[in-house]
């Protein structure tokens, strides 16, 4: 995981370029997405973190975002949401 606030705009788009960054998410709410996510763009810079794939981000504790990646999104409410 890498924040957004420790890097310039430049080394972001470099490492977009090279595959190394793949997903992004936000820090305070802990949900990670596509880069192209409307919401993800609106985010502050500060709360912007990256991540290789997805499985750093679930290793983080991040869950799907609910707009841009529906499908996993719904397999991981369904998988949080307690039997009753």
């Amino acid at each position: 995981m890498v924040a957004h606030i420790e890097m310039n705009s430049s080394a972001v788009r470099s490492l977009i370029k090279k595959g190394a960054i793949t997903f992004g998410g936000n820090r305070k709410l802990k949900i990670y997405g596509r880069l192209g996510c409307k919401s993800g763009q609106r985010m502050k810079i500060e709360n912007r973190v990256f991540f290789t794939d997805e499985v750093e981000a679930k290793n983080e504790g991040y869950r799907p975002c609910g707009q841009c990646m529906r499908s996993a999104y719904k397999i991981w409410k369904e998988e949080s949401t307690p039997l009753i």
